[in-house]
């Protein structure tokens, strides 16, 4: 009998636009998203949910062990920015921040996780968020 390898890895990434901009506009956003996880998926990923506020995104996804989490984040910043910066709004400023950050969780929060994200301008409406996650500005990794 052939041994197989498991793994189920799940992070959270979140990033902030150019200067913590509002460049993520109700206009471009459902786009941005798409593009994000189109290029998440190509990587062998599974998305589980994408969401933000007009100045920062947060992405839930499985990632295949093969994928290091600097070269996704880096796939989804740059693709989803050329997106915008050539297609969506040509000659506009458009860019993300240089860091990010990249958090892993557990199944068991699985649920937690996603629903934060797609509630994201809830629970910013309701300065409901959870700080960890939001503060990205200091002590940020810059590797991707």
């Amino acid at each position: 009998m052939e041994r197989r390898s498991r793994s189920e890895i799940y992070l959270h990434f979140v990033w902030a636009t150019y200067r913590r901009m509002p460049l993520v506009t109700d206009e471009i956003e459902r786009a941005v998203y798409a593009c994000i996880v189109e290029s998440a998926r190509k990587e062998g990923c599974e998305i589980l949910a994408v969401g933000g506020m007009p100045d920062h995104v947060h992405v839930a996804a499985k990632v295949p062990p093969r994928v290091a989490p600097a070269m996704l984040v880096k796939q989804m910043k740059g693709i989803s920015s050329t997106l915008v910066r050539k297609q969506l709004l040509p000659g506009e400023t458009f860019g993300w921040q240089d860091g990010y950050g990249a958090f892993s969780f557990s199944r068991s929060h699985r649920e937690r996780v996603v629903a934060y994200i797609r509630n994201q301008k809830r629970h910013h409406a309701e300065a409901a968020i959870w700080a960890e996650w939001e503060s990205l500005d200091e002590n940020v990794n810059d590797d991707g």
